[in-house]
């Protein structure tokens, strides 16, 4: 399937916060979002700076290294503003945010990316996350210390260790260049959409094919279903050849979308915060960039973490074991409860257990020999014996060895010969006397 180049973008507020601190840019080669952190004023304000300072980037450049360079100089630039936005107004002190951005340049996307945000490309029915988050649980994912579905849920998930803030004027951006073709599809988000709608889910939109806005309302509509605990933005950009170069109407959400975005908000008392104290830190930052000692702070406790979750799971292995040994025995016991009675070789015994196996483990034992012949049995004893006969108790088992006992007996007797009868005895034959006649 060929896309018409096209794009949308879309931001939502998300289910807890009660202000929007993202900001999303889609134009005719420019596209960016960007999640602002710093409490209920300094994340508008960051954001909204960033996408101020990315906008007119909007344009045609002659090659892709230009374009990147002109990526670095705006985020470089905005960090000066977030500086010097914190110094003019001391509430604003800690205000930052993620940029993730990319410039269309002919058949090429140059991509700059900062924090956690992430751009993604669709192509050939498969999804990729191109961008590498930022973040406290990405290095220890890269470190193989935990693994990425751990990350989703691990407590320092938002700890970013880059972002572009008013702590740092010379801010480390990635940037790199990529080839696109017909076809392709960038998706640029926050991480209020890949921290709860997971990779397949997105796949799975992607795949329908639908136009640009429908398949962003499809991603909100899931991050809204999903509980969406952080603001939601989604910056969706198909390519159709080349990128065009004219300028067209430009698409800007979220906080940067309000004239009045990086103002600040009067600092006058939330009088139902009390009241809602989900509401009250959904206003909180939803970001934090670690002093150096608090890094280690955290990995030493992600170590003392990982040692608990490890300990947790030998204790819950080894309650595992006991139960299923506990479960064994008691079974195993049971069966030496029971008996039977079988044939071994040639003659009847007595078998403690059961008659079936578990492999080449033998659950019954002979514990008496009756030295009963099978040959002297009744051809129907014999059978029953064979096929064996159980019994409620060992003293059941002897009341029915002694049957079988008698009937062998019985069986065992010699049979009587018959008495002859009259006509069948010899005639004497009587001798005259005196000799021969």
């Amino acid at each position: 399937m060929v896309f018409e180049g096209s794009s949308a973008a879309i931001s939502h507020t998300g289910k807890i916060r009660s202000n929007n601190q993202d900001s999303g840019y889609s134009g005719a080669n420019l596209f960016a979002v960007a999640d602002g952190m710093g409490g209920h004023a300094g994340g508008d304000v960051a954001s909204s700076i960033a996408i101020q300072r990315l906008e007119p980037l909007d344009q045609g450049y002659a090659s892709t290294d230009d374009a990147q360079a002109s990526l670095q100089a705006a985020v470089t630039t905005a960090a000066g503003d977030l500086i010097r936005a914190a110094k003019e107004r001391p509430e604003l002190a800690g205000l930052g945010t993620t940029v993730s951005a990319i410039i269309m340049v002919d058949d090429y996307a140059v991509i700059g990316h900062i924090g956690d945000s992430r751009i993604y490309l669709y192509r050939d029915e498969a999804l990729t996350q191109i961008t590498a988050d930022h973040t406290f649980v990405q290095r220890l994912v890269d470190s193989g210390r935990i693994t990425p579905e751990e990350a989703r849920y691990h407590p320092r998930r938002s700890v970013l260790m880059r972002v572009l803030s008013d702590m740092d004027s010379d801010p480390e951006l990635d940037t790199f260049v990529m080839p696109t073709r017909p076809g392709d599809r960038w998706l640029l988000c926050s991480d209020g959409l890949s921290g709860v709608v997971d990779e397949t889910r997105i796949l799975r939109a992607m795949r329908l094919g639908l136009a640009p806005g429908r398949t962003a309302d499809n991603l909100l509509k899931q991050a809204l279903d999903g509980g969406a605990p952080d603001n939601v933005t989604i910056v969706l950009v198909d390519v159709g050849g080349q990128h065009p170069l004219s300028s067209g109407t430009a698409t800007i959400v979220g906080a940067a979308s309000n004239p009045s975005g990086i103002l600040v908000p009067s600092a006058r008392p939330q009088r139902s915060g009390w009241l809602h104290p989900v509401r009250q830190a959904a206003n909180e930052p939803s970001h934090f960039e670690p002093a150096a000692e608090y890094l280690e702070e955290l990995i030493e406790e992600d170590r003392r973490r990982a040692k608990r979750r490890r300990l947790g799971w030998i204790a819950g292995v080894l309650v595992v074991i006991a139960v299923l040994g506990f479960a064994a025995f008691a079974a195993y016991s049971w069966t030496q409860t029971r008996y039977f009675i079988g044939a071994d070789d040639d003659s009847v015994v007595i078998f403690q257990g059961v008659q079936q196996n578990i492999g080449p483990i033998t659950l019954s034992s002979p514990i008496e020999d009756t030295d009963i012949l099978l040959a002297n049995l009744p051809e129907y004893q014999r059978a029953s014996v064979e096929r064996t006969i159980s019994a409620r108790s060992l003293s059941d088992a002897m009341a029915i060895v002694e049957r079988l006992r008698a009937g062998a007996d019985a069986n065992a007797l010699p049979t009587p010969l018959p008495t002859p009868s009259p006509t069948d005895l010899p005639v004497p034959v009587e001798t005259p006397a005196g000799g021969e006649g």
